[in-house]
């Protein structure tokens, strides 16, 4: 690596500061000091003991492949290092790359006229601005660790190249002298051996016999000869070896060691040095990266502050709620028209003078009503000319007795069940039945907090129109006309219920009065606010006929409770065997219900749940509810078959009522 001590200076890198006074730079002879900026520990007395053993070790036999295996090692956690650069540049990218998307999906979302607008609008830009950059910052930050990783991967390479070369090279030197030293004490071993032989033939030790040859047996002196003629020729050519091996040994401590030492040592020097400086470079993009993170969320101030960027806090803190409220609202004042004229109640013109039913009379149950009874059901009569805003004709007005119930003069409470009134057919005359006067007394209820309402003959007539229909409106006009998502005759079915019929065997079950129900639905669909179902007498003591009354809303309902469009999902849901997956599954479609289709539901299941409460006194468990309940609040669908699948479903709501709904 050649001018390792100073760095390109782009937009994506960071200059290393420059060297410490005291520390030269790399020398590529083999200085210890190996690159030029970086911090070097200084010498102490311990490296210089150690430098007498590097010199030993280096110049040893072993020098070579001491070297070849720390070069591996440093070549190794190049490797490593660089690795970690890929990995972690690549992460980087996707996360500046994921952050770059999310601006952008936001900022389009952002200017969609179903968000806010105004200042949230405006601030909420600059904040996905500062994600944009600090989006920008990661992009760079990742394009420069994966430069490292690619210059640290050529680096890691190119030392494995030359590392392999050197091992042959040095090592080829190194077996040269070896075999050469080998062959060396081979030939002095055989030289050695002749001659201690040519020794003892020369000296006279003869062995007994005489030596055979391969032409015959040798006399003494022939021997000796043979011996001096070998032990010559193993001398010159053991001579000759150690020649050779002094001379290769030479070659090898003066030239190839020392070459091959020098190479691998600045091989393992500039991998150290690379290694290092990337580690360097890696140091100083992260606080780069950090530094101009936390410049984008927090700028710093200058002397001039308009227009300098502002801090993520400051931003988020120039929201304004209220104003963007106000403009928002204001922007539609064009839309907004005229008040509405006064409701009043207008007769059908095709009606008589002497058969207009006069409208119903709005006061408070303070003032005296002439056609009110007395918390015991008794009738108020008031003389007609006393009425200055009643009309000549209405006195012929008849009171069908049919209409409300008879009373016993001197009673003031129904004798018996409501089942047991009579009622008679015939007409009464055409003037006020001439009924006792009311006695004050107590009320019978103490949570009573209006007298009960009668039936008004005006309201249930049958030739007139519903002043206020409720039955057979759907629940989403319901809610536009009267602004409550629970419709009132479900709050107030579900109130008398529970009230009274929570212990009634077979309340749901059981039938009403029809004629009963009749009333009760007349008055509903003309003045509801009449109703209080608080007081027993309101609905004739008849709790059977509430609960018909209610299920008949829900019969008569355009769109079932359950609605059409979600009846084949729960059916389906139904067909599910475990019974977890199965509540999730109704859960799920119960929770895409419209609003005012939910309100009712979850009242309704509520009141059911302790209803089964009771089934031990009512004798109407999960089981039996679900039935009656099932085709009125789901509809009939095309499939007889689902009828038994409605069932389900019902009865698994009301195994579940507290994880579908939550009691408040």
């Amino acid at each position: 690596m050649d001018n390792r001590d100073s760095l390109d200076r782009s937009s994506t890198e960071v200059a290393i500061p420059p060297a410490v006074d005291g520390y030269p730079p790399y020398n590529p002879n083999g200085d210890s000091n190996i690159l030029d900026g970086f911090h070097q520990p200084p010498p102490n007395a311990s490296e210089n003991e150690n430098s007498g053993a590097v010199d030993v070790v280096l110049q040893s036999d072993i020098g070579v492949n001491t070297l070849l295996t720390r070069l591996k090692q440093s070549v190794a956690s190049a490797r490593e290092f660089a690795a970690f650069l890929k990995k972690r540049s690549t992460l980087e990218e996707e996360h500046a790359q994921g952050l770059k998307k999310l601006c952008k999906s936001s900022h389009e979302s952002s200017r969609r006229p179903d968000n806010r607008q105004g200042s949230y609008a405006r601030h909420y830009d600059e904040v996905i601005g500062i994600h944009d950059r600090l989006a920008d910052n990661g992009v760079q930050f990742a394009l420069s660790i994966h430069r490292m990783h690619e210059d640290l991967h050529d680096l890691a390479a190119n030392i494995e190249r030359g590392r392999k070369q050197w091992k042959q090279t040095g090592l080829n030197a190194e077996k040269r002298v070896q075999d050469s030293e080998a062959l060396m004490e081979k030939a002095k071993a055989k030289y050695d051996t002749l001659a201690e032989d040519y020794d003892r033939a020369r000296t006279g030790d003869k062995q007994s016999g005489r030596v055979f040859g391969l032409k015959g047996p040798k006399s003494a002196a022939q021997h000796e000869e043979d011996l001096h003629r070998k032990m010559q020729a193993a001398d010159s050519d053991y001579a000759s070896k150690v020649q050779m091996a002094q001379s290769q040994r030479q070659e090898l401590i003066s030239t190839q060691r020392p070459q091959a030492v020098k190479a691998i040592l600045d091989l393992i020097n500039e991998c150290d040095a690379g290694l290092t400086l990337q580690l360097q470079k890696f140091a100083s993009f992260n606080e780069k990266m950090l530094l101009g993170n936390g410049l984008c969320v927090s700028p710093l101030k200058g002397q001039n502050n308009d227009g300098s960027p502002r801090s993520l806090r400051d931003v988020v803190f120039q929201i304004d709620n209220t104003h963007d409220l106000n403009s928002y609202i204001s922007s539609f004042s064009s839309r907004a028209g005229q008040r509405p004229a006064e409701i009043k109640y207008q007769p059908h013109p095709s009606m008589s003078s002497s058969q207009q039913p006069p409208p119903p009379d709005v006061r408070s149950y303070n003032e005296p009503n002439p056609h009110t009874t007395t918390p015991s059901g008794a009738f108020h009569p008031t003389p007609l000319s006393d009425n200055p805003q009643m009309p000549g004709p209405a006195q012929n007005h008849r009171l069908e007795p049919d209409q409300f119930p008879v009373q016993n003069p001197g009673s003031q409470t129904y004798e018996g069940s409501p089942h047991q009134q009579n009622f008679p057919s015939s007409a009464v005359p055409a003037a006020p039945p001439q009924l006792p006067q009311p006695q004050m007394s107590s009320p019978l209820y103490s949570q009573q907090p209006n007298p009960p309402i009668p039936v008004n003959p005006d309201l249930t007539h049958p030739e007139l129109p519903p002043l206020r229909p409720v039955f057979g409106m759907s629940l989403e006009e319901l809610l536009h006309r009267d602004g409550s998502a629970i419709p009132l005759v479900v709050h107030q079915c579900l109130q008398a219920v529970e009230l009274y019929g929570l212990n009634v065997e077979g309340i749901y079950r059981l039938s009403g009065s029809a004629m009963h129900i009749s009333k009760l639905r007349a008055i509903f669909d003309n003045d509801p606010s009449q109703v209080d179902f608080r007081n027993p007498e309101s609905f004739f003591h008849d709790v059977n006929s509430v609960a018909g009354l209610l299920k008949q809303f829900f019969r008569e309902l355009p769109d079932p409770l359950f609605t059409h469009q979600h009846f084949q999902d729960f059916i389906e849901a139904a067909h599910i065997d475990d019974d977890v997956t199965r509540r999730d599954s109704i859960h799920a479609i119960v929770n895409s219900l419209p609003d005012p289709n939910y309100a009712t539901l979850r009242a309704l299941t509520l009141h059911l749940h302790r209803v089964q409460e009771h089934s031990t006194a009512n004798r109407m468990n999960s089981g039996n509810l679900a039935i009656c309940f099932g085709p009125t609040l789901m509809g009939t669908g095309s499939n007889i078959a689902d009828a038994g699948w409605q069932v389900r479903v019902i009865e698994t709501i009301l195994h579940n009522t507290y994880q579908i709904f939550d009691d408040d």
